[in-house]
């Protein structure tokens, strides 16, 4: 799959040893798959255990990604807790090549809108010319960050994206509304890619799709070429098929990686991992999709 497919972008799993240290030489597998699938890495974000990495393994794991598949393919997680650190990992990323970030809002502790304002800009400054993402997911983060709040960071911080997680991933239509027309809008929902890109979205950023890439690549290649609603129904009941098996968990998305030969790796975090029976229905699902 060429590169220059932006609606499908894959936030990835991290791969570790069986004793929790990080496995270079599976995430470079794992990054090949995804460069040669949908050719859209996210690194380091919920999906890839974030908060359980240090800033030295973030680094490592987005130079990987860059060396893999290059700048163009590669959106690099620098959110953190608080400014300093979130400053720093985006510092790391724009020197390791990065030139498209993502931050989450700060999180754990509660932050007003003249904070997100200062974390966005120290970001933003630190990115320079590197493409800058908000990540908004109140679920995780504590933060709720309404669609007209959001419109006046993104301009105040001069953001060029959002990615929309959680309960705010079904509020595309809202944020679309606020926002400029040439702001980029991702949601972080699996299941909603043609209502997405309907409400003005440009796309989804798939967890599920860093194990079964294609369904997702088949509903989006259909829709943007105009396919009717008949023609979308049965693709988009093997996307559902896969968002309700997969979660998306990372520890489902794992197992359906090992499923079909990629190197998932272990855990670090508590991450969902599938009961027996759960366990092969997977087994089949990545029989019957599969490429």
């Amino acid at each position: 799959m060429p590169a220059t497919q932006t609606t499908v972008i894959t936030p990835l799993t991290t791969p570790f040893t069986p004793d929790g240290d990080l496995d270079p030489g599976a995430a470079r597998e794992l990054f090949r798959f995804t460069a040669d699938t949908t050719g859209q890495l996210m690194i380091a974000g919920t999906t890839g255990e974030f908060p359980a990495l240090d800033r030295a393994e973030r680094c490592a794991l987005i130079e990987l990604a860059l060396e893999v598949a290059g700048p163009d393919a590669v959106m690099a997680h620098v959110g953190a807790p608080d400014a300093h650190t979130a400053v720093a990992l985006t510092r790391d990323a724009v020197s390791a090549g990065a030139t498209r970030l993502a931050a989450l809002t700060p999180y754990y502790l509660a932050a007003e809108p003249d904070e997100l304002r200062d974390y966005f800009l120290r970001v933003g400054q630190a990115a320079g010319d590197a493409e800058l993402y908000a990540y908004l997911f109140p679920e995780r983060s504590g933060i709720t960050v309404a669609p007209e709040l959001f419109a006046q960071l993104a301009e105040e911080c001069a953001l060029d994206g959002v990615k929309l997680s959680g309960g705010p991933s079904t509020e595309v239509a809202a944020y679309r509304a606020a926002l400029p027309a040439e702001f980029t809008v991702y949601s972080g929902n699996d299941a909603l890619l043609t209502t997405v890109l309907d409400e003005g979205g440009a796309g989804v950023i798939s967890g599920c799709s860093g194990a079964l890439p294609e369904p997702f690549l088949e509903l989006a290649t259909a829709k943007l070429a105009g396919a009717g609603a008949g023609e979308l129904a049965p693709l988009q009941e093997r996307v559902d098929r896969v968002v309700a098996l997969l979660g998306p968990s990372a520890g489902r998305i794992k197992h359906a990686q090992r499923v079909r030969g990629l190197p998932a790796g272990s855990s670090r975090m508590t991450v969902g991992y599938p009961d027996p029976q759960t366990a092969a229905e997977i087994e089949k699902l990545v029989a019957d999709l599969a490429g």
